[in-house]
């Protein structure tokens, strides 16, 4: 492995029946797969830069790119349906019969999605923030309403109140993040695709069709999720308020909760040390017999 981890040493290609995936790779051992989250401008790297060196000593590291985001190939799928599928299709591709996963916001809801349909796929699962239903709080949240406020007007000036409300500390929305945020969230196709998940209409449009729907939604089926779960939070989040985990932290038969203080949605980036002390407590922790 590469003293250090660069965005071009770690990009790799999987071709499959529905375009390219791109991820990153790093480490050997066991398979972790790492699930970015949703917004202006993500990406997989963007998410889990941060923290791949230190997985890389325990995991191979596979940080997916979701088709619609602007680096792998999108697909005609709405990019919120096309990312459990191309979870699975990675996973295929790569001949990857179980895997941990580690998910950030809509990336824990993927992972979530895939361990309930797929069980024998993943034996551990960690979320980062957004699974779950508020409770005690209104819903959506402020990160959310920014959200798709910057979608339906997309200015600097919206993107760095939207990217002010993702943490805590304000000190972390940099220059740079701003401006790397801002080319890959005003890239055409990319605007496009997130028009389709979070402006109002599409916003508006998907609540209906929950509301009209006779499927359970994933979180009222979570009692039969049968990998053994983390679940992390910022206690501080306003985009995924604290209260949302209840159902969650309730429901699943094997899990435990970390909060992290003076924290809000990326746990991973504010609370880097702390939270990935716990994880890789979770991680590498030995089955019992």
């Amino acid at each position: 492995m590469p003293t250090e981890l660069t965005y071009e040493s770690t990009l790799r290609e999987l071709a499959t029946d529905q375009g390219v995936l791109r991820y990153h790779e790093a480490g050997d051992g066991p398979p972790l797969l790492m699930l970015h989250g949703s917004g202006p401008g993500v990406t997989g790297w963007r998410n889990f830069r941060g923290n791949l060196a230190r997985f890389a000593e325990h995991f191979r590291c596979l940080v997916l790119e979701f088709p619609g985001f602007g680096v792998s190939d999108p697909t005609d799928e709405h990019p919120m349906a096309a990312a459990s599928g191309a979870a699975i299709r990675f996973l295929d591709g790569l001949g990857l019969e179980q895997v941990d996963v580690i998910g950030n916001s809509m990336g824990g809801i993927v992972g979530t999605q895939t361990a309930l349909a797929h069980p024998e796929r993943v034996r551990r699962l960690v979320t980062i923030g957004g699974i779950g239903r508020n409770i005690f709080s209104p819903g959506p949240g402020e990160g959310i309403k920014l959200l798709m406020e910057f979608t339906d007007d997309p200015t600097r000036e919206g993107l760095v109140r939207w990217l002010h409300s993702m943490v805590f500390n304000p000190r972390i929305v940099t220059e740079e993040l701003i401006e790397e945020r801002w080319q890959q969230a005003t890239d055409p196709d990319t605007l496009a695709a997130a028009r389709r998940m979070y402006s109002t209409a599409a916003m508006t449009a998907n609540f209906k069709a929950q509301a009209r729907s006779p499927e359970p939604p994933y979180w009222a089926m979570l009692h039969r999720l049968k990998a053994e779960t983390l679940i992390t939070w910022g206690r501080d989040d306003r985009v995924s308020p604290v209260d949302m985990m209840l159902v969650p932290m309730r429901t699943i038969p094997n899990v435990q909760v970390n909060i992290f203080p003076n924290c809000g949605h990326w746990v991973m980036i504010e609370q880097k040390a702390a939270w990935e002390s716990a994880v890789l407590a979770f991680l590498t922790r030995k089955d019992e017999a």
